[in-house]
């Protein structure tokens, strides 16, 4: 068995509660004889270990170093088995349970007795807009239908077709909408947001070039849903704000008129609050960002959601982001900081589950935090984590922008040394990856000039000046990104003003607010 197969074990060993482990001793106890349980042996030495170690294994009585694999492939098996034969019937298996039954009827030449089964099932397949399962019925169906004999064979035949032929062209445009969105999300999480003309008109000519064309009055509830999802996307990776809020209000209000939709696409439902969240953030409506988070937080108290473990990390990681996000908004920065405190012990234990862009944004907005509090030895921590990061795995933004801000940590701590140190190994990145925006080079440029021997006056000039070019670039199509990862018009005018970062977002969160 290869290295990644004993990862695979070890690690769905160490992903079972208490409960699933008890489920898989009794699942082997009924299912095999003392003899044969060889695999729970085996079980119990890996579920002990901290690191997988095969050689333990050989120290089990009786077994031998060629038994060895074929046990980790049946224990594999025999895990899996005892979790679905103890899950919890939710609609969606239980469809896939009468599929089964239905086949099973048909193969049995019980042909009327499967399109019995056929028909009570599709209703439930479509309440629960489960298209798959409701395509494999129809094939079972067609199949069926031509063994049976019934006068009304013609009719439901051509029933059948039409059917079919809804189906398939409803799951034709879901999969070009999903595989647009799930394109532009990837190139997303490598480049972060469009840099320049280039990239715009790339991602534009993309996006037109690949969304399928369609009569939005014949879309159906999920096309819906698949569709304002991708829109959505498109509009946050060109910046446009408004118009991605506007989608995911749309893809919002799917769920609100469908209220059985949460239950079986709850995992879609968290990303539409959470694309609204980002929205409502970037535009600082924060009534709204504040009623929207609050549906998030109390959607794992609703009974009727069946929560798996995939769920719980989604919702983790939406209502925390946002909640970082919310101190954020109001410049509560140092409040914010014990929010992470509190956070880090869960964030650790989450990490090997979280994608890698998903750490990186949690690492750079706790620094960010942490900077807002003044902390920035702890802020430098969390910077280090992304930098030291191999960069083919990071979003090249969070990279670049964890780099300025190192910089700018090591400003506020009069380390010098470290300042024209770091400046030149920046700089070098920052034209490897063609990433040196207007906005770093002032930053770097301002960083190389200043000294510790200026006098206060002297000192405040240059940051004035900065602010004053700063300004100029603020609402520019392709600077404005990157005032999303640091605000540095507030930072500098807390230099000026003598105040606190805290202080200067503060005053401008209350006038946002009002």
């Amino acid at each position: 068995m290869s290295k990644n197969k004993n990862e695979f074990l070890f690690h769905l060993i160490k992903s079972l509660t208490k409960s699933e482990k008890r489920q898989f001793k009794i699942y082997a106890g009924r299912s095999y004889s003392a003899n044969d349980k060889k695999f729970v042996q085996v079980f119990d030495v890996v579920e002990k270990q901290k690191m997988y170690d095969e050689e333990q294994l050989l120290k089990i009585k009786g077994l031998n170093e060629k038994q060895i694999p074929n046990l980790k492939v049946n224990l594999y098996k025999q895990i899996l088995a005892s979790l679905l034969n103890n899950s919890a019937m939710t609609q969606n298996n239980m469809v896939a349970r009468q599929v089964e039954y239905a086949r099973f009827l048909y193969n049995k030449c019980l042909y009327t007795e499967s399109l019995t089964l056929i028909d009570k099932t599709k209703i439930i397949a479509r309440e629960n807009f489960q298209l798959i399962m409701l395509l494999e019925l129809l094939e079972i169906e067609k199949a069926a239908v031509l063994q049976a004999s019934d006068a009304n064979t013609n009719n439901r035949i051509q029933r059948l077709i039409d059917e079919i032929a809804e189906v398939g062209r409803q799951l034709q445009n879901i999969n070009r909408f999903s595989n647009l969105s799930i394109s532009l999300t990837t190139y997303y999480q490598k480049v972060g947001f469009i840099r320049n003309t280039e990239d715009l008109k790339q991602v534009r000519e993309y996006y037109q070039s690949n969304l399928p064309s369609f009569n939005p009055r014949q879309l159906s509830v999920l096309e819906n849903l698949y569709l304002y999802g991708t829109v959505t996307a498109f509009y946050f990776f060109v910046q446009n704000f408004t118009e991605g809020y506007k989608y995911a209000k749309k893809s919002l209000a799917v769920f609100e008129e469908n209220p059985q939709l949460k239950k079986v696409k709850t995992e879609h439902y968290i990303k539409a609050l959470n694309n609204l969240l980002v929205a409502q953030n970037k535009l600082h409506l924060y009534a709204e960002f504040k009623e929207t988070h609050l549906l998030l937080i109390s959607l794992k108290r609703q009974k009727d959601i069946v929560f798996t473990e995939n769920l719980n990390l989604n919702l983790f990681k939406a209502i925390y982001i946002h909640e970082m996000n919310r101190h954020f908004m109001l410049g509560e920065f140092k409040s914010g900081t014990r929010i992470v405190n509190a956070l880090e012990k869960d964030l650790l234990n989450f990490i090997p589950k979280l994608n890698r862009n998903t750490v990186m944004i949690f690492y750079y907005k706790i620094a960010c935090l942490y900077f807002g509090a003044y902390q920035f030895k702890t802020a430098l921590k969390w910077l280090n984590k992304i930098i030291n990061e191999r960069v083919s795995d990071t979003r090249e933004d969070l990279q670049s922008f964890a780099r300025i801000l190192r910089l700018i940590c090591y400003y506020e701590l009069e380390d010098s040394e470290m300042i024209q140190y770091n400046i030149l190994s920046t700089y070098r990145f920052l034209q490897k990856k063609q990433n040196f925006v207007s906005y770093q080079q002032l930053i770097m440029k301002f960083l190389r000039n200043i000294k510790k021997t200026d006098t206060r006056t002297k000192t405040i000039k240059q940051f004035a000046l900065l602010k004053q070019q700063m300004k100029k670039i603020e609402n520019n199509r392709f600077e404005k990104r990157a005032f999303i990862y640091f605000d540095m018009v507030s930072w500098l005018e807390s230099k000026i003003e003598n105040k606190t970062m805290q202080e200067i977002v503060q005053q401008k969160a209350k006038q946002l607010l009002k």
